[in-house]
């Protein structure tokens, strides 16, 4: 395939799908819209199909030009591994890596794992991006991100989970709050006469909390809906009410002795788990390997001492339901 492919114009290619059209990529090439056109105009005819078509005001790839985008890449991370190999043996000591991660998995991260790493290699740059479940499981299956943290991604073969651990959906409230005086594992119905944030649909937890709504028979309204964690954890804060989320994603706020952290009683809010993720098949550099390898450890760690944590406390709340 790679005597029909001509380089320049299989950049140009690539430059019209990272632009989203023809004149966005001339403008990043520094070319004519034209030029640019009729370079991919040959290497469609090269390869025999379309490669892209029209989308509103952009464009989009064929079902061909996936293919095309997807073996490009490879061919990129291949090249980029080999000579990260021969650049490993400076004991990793420079090097890029992206990670895509859940709001709710970003503080913990800086707490730990990424701040142990940049420690002991401050000469590695890291991008550390917020994004939906739908965007991070986009992200790693097109190689744009070398890690991935999220909450119950979809099952996908491109994907490979190199941890998981359960992630408990709770409710977020004031000590003061008549939740919180309830003393049981609450149910959604529980919820309804105080207002309540919560995140929007793309994200895993709110996709988990509208199928326990379902099987209860119950609509939680929201008077507060975003795409940031920490938005609900200052909603709660602030006294404005409730908000429901996993362990790791209220971290921020554990060191608040006002707010409380309440079990839910549906099976469906304890059935998620968190997991790490990366593109099935890809060969990381050594530098994201080795921070990967971290996270995964030190993941482990918080998950194994969650576990005592839970088994420690549930005695006293079955002696508080009885």
């Amino acid at each position: 395939m790679d005597d029909k492919l001509d380089t320049r114009r299989v950049r140009y290619f690539i430059q019209v799908l990272e632009s989203g059209s023809v004149r966005g990529a001339a403008d990043v090439l520094d070319m004519d819209p034209s030029a640019v056109s009729r370079a991919i105009g040959i290497l469609e005819k090269e390869c025999g199909v379309p490669l892209l078509e029209r989308h509103g005001r952009g464009v989009v790839p064929t079902d061909a030009g996936q293919m095309l985008a997807g073996y490009v890449r490879r061919q990129q991370n291949q090249k980029q591994h080999l000579l990260a190999q021969m650049d490993s043996i400076r004991k990793i000591e420079r090097g890029h890596i992206d990670i895509v991660a859940g709001e709710g998995y970003v503080d913990w991260l800086m707490r730990h794992s990424l701040r142990d790493f940049m420690t002991t290699h401050p000469k590695i740059t890291i991008d550390l991006d917020v994004a939906s479940t739908d965007e991070i499981v986009r992200r790693i299956v097109e190689e744009r991100a070398h890690i991935g943290m999220l909450f119950q991604p979809p099952k996908d073969e491109r994907l490979t989970s190199h941890q998981s651990h359960a992630q408990p959906i709770q409710t977020m409230v004031q000590a003061s709050h008549p939740l919180a005086r309830l003393g049981r594992p609450l149910k959604l119905a529980d919820l309804l006469p105080y207002p309540g944030a919560t995140l929007h649909r793309n994200f895993g937890v709110r996709q988990h909390i509208e199928a326990a709504e379902i099987s209860e028979g119950v609509r939680l309204p929201a008077l507060l809906t975003t795409t940031s964690f920490s938005a609900l954890g200052h909603f709660v804060s602030a006294g404005l009410g409730y908000t429901l989320g996993t362990r790791i994603s209220l971290t921020p706020n554990a060191d608040n002795t006002t707010l409380v952290e309440l079990p839910m009683k549906n099976p469906l809010l304890s059935q998620g788990r968190s997991h790490i993720v990366s593109r099935h098949g890809r060969m990381l550099s050594p530098a994201a390997a080795a921070l990967l390898r971290l996270i995964v450890t030190d993941m482990r760690r918080y998950a194994d001492l969650a576990t005592g944590k839970e088994r420690r406390a549930a005695p006293r709340a079955r002696g508080v339901a009885a």
